[in-house]
């Protein structure tokens, strides 16, 4: 076993440690999970604030942000906002929208949000 074999057995291994604790995290609440999301339904979908971004969209400032809950990631888009107050890398999040596919991702578009605890 070499070295860079070994470095990708422990990744591996924290991912799933991380996706597994992400799954107990949310099982107690009653939402889809990101994985089992359909598209052009609304949906609930809750999971963790993993990435956080702005980023301009045809001039438009847009908060960009990728959520987790542990089955898969979810990017969610606020088109007109520079910041979100509260929303914070590591925060738990529950979007009320539609998602759509854009390549191999789940996106939705401004949905409506909760911040959970």
């Amino acid at each position: 076993m070499g070295i860079r074999s070994f470095g990708k057995r422990l990744t591996a291994d924290n991912l799933e440690i991380d996706s597994e604790r992400l799954c107990e995290r949310f099982k107690e609440y009653d939402f889809v999970n990101i994985a089992d999301s359909q598209s052009r339904t609304r949906t609930k979908l809750a999971g963790e604030i993993k990435r956080m971004r702005i980023k301009p969209r045809s001039g438009i400032p847009a908060v960009e942000l990728v959520i987790n809950d542990g089955t898969g990631e979810a990017t969610v888009i606020f088109s007109g906002r520079r910041n979100i107050p509260g929303v914070d890398h590591g925060k738990c999040i529950m979007v009320d929208g539609v998602p759509h596919r854009d390549g191999g991702r789940v996106v939705i578009l401004n949905p409506a949000y909760t911040l959970l605890g």
